[in-house]
C-alpha cells in the first residue's frame, strides 16, 4: 500500500499580517471547520490527564451534531491518563496520526503507532501513555453504545490501516475505496470510523442523501465537496460535520490522493422521541 502522511494540527497562531480564514461556516445542515481555526486559543484540557491538551471538533449540541462528540488529542511525553474515560456507556474509537501511544486495555498493552487504530467498549477499563520523546497526536471519537436485543457489546479491536486492504466502491476502477476497521456485517456495532480514500479524479458520483450522520476529517489531500447547495474546498486539516440527510458528493481533483477519517451510526433502530425523553 503507498504510505501515507496523516495531518497532525500544532496549534500556534498566524502572523498579525495573514489575512482572515474565510472558509469556516457554520450551517443548520452542515460544518466546516478549517485547519486554519485550531490554534493554541481554542484547545482545551481534561481533568484527570497529565500532558495534554486538545481540540474539540463535534460534540452533542442543538443544531450540531447529535451522535457523537470528537476530539484531536496532542499529548506530551510523559502524558497521559489512568482514567480517560469518565462515561460508562461511552464506547471509543482512537486513530493516531503521529507519534507512538502505549494503550493499555482490561490489563492488555498495545502499541499503536501513526495509522493505528483502537476500539475501546463501553464500560472497558483503559489507559493511555505518551512513553516516547516526541508528542503524539490522535483522534478520540466516542459515541454511547446502544444495546439491542440479542447482541453483546463488540470486543477491544486493535489494528493498523497500512495492515487492511481497502475496499474499492463497485464500478469505480479502484479511485474511491474505504478502509473497514470493522465488519458491516457486525450487527455488535452501532457506529463505523473508517478511512476513505479518492485517487486524483476520484468523485463521489451522484448527491448522498442519508440517515448516516458524519464527521469528516481530511487525514490528506484536498478535494471540493459538496455539502448541501454549496461546493466548499477543503484540504488536509480541516473537519466537516454532516447532519442526517446532508446531500454530499465531492470531486477529488488531485495531485494527490484525497482521504479522511469518517464517523457515522449504523445498525439500530430510529428513536421515535428525543433521547431525553425516553426512559
Amino acid at each position: 500500500m503507498t504510505s501515507s502522511r496523516y495531518f497532525t494540527p500544532t496549534g500556534g497562531h498566524p502572523g498579525q499580517e495573514q489575512l482572515l480564514t474565510d472558509r469556516a461556516m457554520f450551517t443548520d445542515a452542515y460544518a466546516v471547520i478549517p485547519k486554519g481555526t485550531m490554534r493554541d486559543i481554542t484547545t482545551s484540557f481534561l481533568p484527570g490527564w497529565t500532558g495534554m491538551r486538545m481540540w474539540v471538533i463535534a460534540r452533542p449540541m442543538s443544531g450540531f451534531a447529535e451522535t457523537f462528540s470528537q476530539y484531536i488529542v496532542e499529548l506530551a511525553p510523559t502524558g497521559g491518563s489512568d482514567q480517560p474515560e469518565t462515561d460508562a456507556a461511552a464506547q471509543s474509537v482512537l486513530f493516531v496520526t503521529s507519534g507512538c501511544l502505549s494503550l493499555t486495555i482490561e490489563g492488555t498493552e498495545h502499541q499503536l503507532n501513526d495509522g493505528g487504530y483502537a476500539y475501546i467498549p463501553a464500560g472497558a477499563t483503559w489507559s493511555l501513555a505518551n512513553t516516547s520523546d516526541a508528542p503524539v497526536g490522535f483522534h478520540w471519537i466516542r459515541k454511547r453504545w446502544c444495546a439491542a436485543p440479542g447482541v453483546d457489546k463488540p470486543q477491544p479491536l486493535i489494528a493498523n490501516e497500512r495492515d487492511i486492504a481497502p475496499t474499492p466502491m463497485p464500478g469505480t476502477d479502484g479511485r474511491w475505496a474505504t478502509t473497514r476497521f470493522v465488519d458491516p456485517a457486525d450487527l455488535a456495532h452501532d457506529m463505523h470510523v473508517t478511512i476513505v480514500t479518492f485517487e486524483p479524479g476520484g468523485v463521489i458520483p451522484f448527491a448522498e442523501t442519508h440517515v448516516m450522520e458524519h464527521g469528516l476529517f481530511v487525514l490528506e489531500g484536498k478535494a471540493v465537496y459538496r455539502l448541501n447547495q454549496d461546493w466548499v474546498e477543503v484540504e488536509a486539516g480541516d473537519f466537516m460535520w454532516l447532519r442526517a440527510f446532508c446531500p454530499q458528493a465531492c470531486y477529488a481533483g488531485g495531485p494527490g490522493r484525497f482521504r479522511y477519517l469518517l464517523y457515522k451510526d449504523v445498525n439500530r433502530h430510529m428513536p421515535l422521541a428525543p433521547v431525553s425523553s425516553q426512559g
